[in-house]
């Protein structure tokens, strides 16, 4: 198993999948941030993206995922909402002081990659004194969710392709206890066909010789310790916290809260709608979980495609489901 939207694609898109004999199997994870990112969040963003006195912010791809009742960020900015795509977070601090008569909101979402410019955003936020500008946190974390997927009894799973960006911020360590828990092989991957393969073969090699370990595949990028600097930044702004993964439910330690000192930060989320499920048409907890390949799906490529999407598993650019529509129809 694969746990990157950016591997998945480039597995499908260089026929990797086809490629190998019958007996190695591709199995894609929730390797999304887009993709798993709560439906409540979502409606969250869409209940601020109403008001008047709103500007929300996110990156492109959110604004394309549907909210319990179907509707998107795309849609209320057509219905004249100030919805605004950013390409850094940083961007939120000019749009802040330019509009300071209105609450401006950022949608924080992504894994341990992203978290630290959004940390970065919130320490200069603060030295700024820029009261009107918020934080809706969706940041989640990659190694708490696969605890619970590897253990189901339904996971198929014998090897693990660790994502190389994440590693490269986190380091190694919560991947060594993984492996070892476990008792599976994992190896830091890079994303070219070369690197994914390098991985996909010392997963082999690993389940040939009987053994389960973290092996680094990826080790022009990806040292044990991580990058220090980026990691200080994240655990100065956050801290772990208990937060709901679409389609997998509440992970624990699953996503990132802000630490006291930022809390004013936070954007209110009293009297929030309670978690709202999938869209029965979407069988997107499957297809995240990896118990579903996407062309299974009866709507796949006909009732749902990335411009009329029922799932956010095809909304997203990493999706599963957009990978196997782009590359395998």
């Amino acid at each position: 198993m694969e746990v990157c939207g950016g591997q998945t694609h480039a597995l499908l898109k260089h026929g990797i999948d086809q490629l190998l004999i019958e007996s190695v199997a591709l199995i894609h994870g929730p390797g999304c941030p887009v993709c798993v990112t709560a439906t409540e969040r979502v409606d969250q963003a869409l209940d601020l993206a109403r008001r008047a006195d709103v500007i929300l912010c996110s990156y492109g791809d959110m604004l394309r995922v549907p909210g319990s009742d179907g509707l998107d960020l795309l849609g209320l900015r057509a219905q004249g909402a100030d919805v605004r795509v950013l390409y850094s977070p940083l961007d939120a601090l000019e749009i802040a002081r330019d509009a300071r008569d209105r609450l401006v909101v950022f949608l924080a979402v992504g894994f341990e990659t992203t978290a630290p410019a959004t940390a970065l955003l919130a320490q200069r936020t603060l030295a700024e004194g820029l009261s009107n500008l918020k934080l809706l946190l969706a940041h989640v974390r990659v190694a708490p969710v696969l605890d619970p997927l590897l253990s189901d009894p339904a996971c198929a799973v014998q090897g693990l392709l660790a994502a190389g960006h994440v590693c490269a911020v986190v380091g190694e360590q919560e991947y060594v206890a993984l492996a070892e828990r476990h008792r599976l092989p994992i190896v830091v991957t890079g994303f070219s066909p070369q690197e994914l393969l390098q991985g996909i073969l010392q997963c082999i090699e690993q389940l040939e010789d009987g053994r389960h370990q973290l092996e680094n595949a990826y080790r022009g990028v990806v040292n044990p310790q991580g990058n220090g600097e980026a990691r200080a930044l994240v655990e100065a702004v956050f801290e772990p916290a208990d937060t709901v993964w679409r389609g997998l439910g509440l992970i624990p330690g699953g996503g990132y809260q802000l630490r006291r000192a930022f809390a004013g930060l936070s954007i209110d989320q009293a009297g929030r709608n309670p978690i709202a499920p999938c869209p029965e048409l979407c069988p997107s907890a499957r297809v995240l979980q990896g118990l579903m390949r996407p062309p299974d799906c009866e709507h796949f490529g006909g009732a749902c495609t990335p411009e009329h999407p029922l799932g956010a598993p095809m909304v997203s650019s990493e999706g599963a489901c957009a990978a196997y529509y782009h590359y395998q129809r």
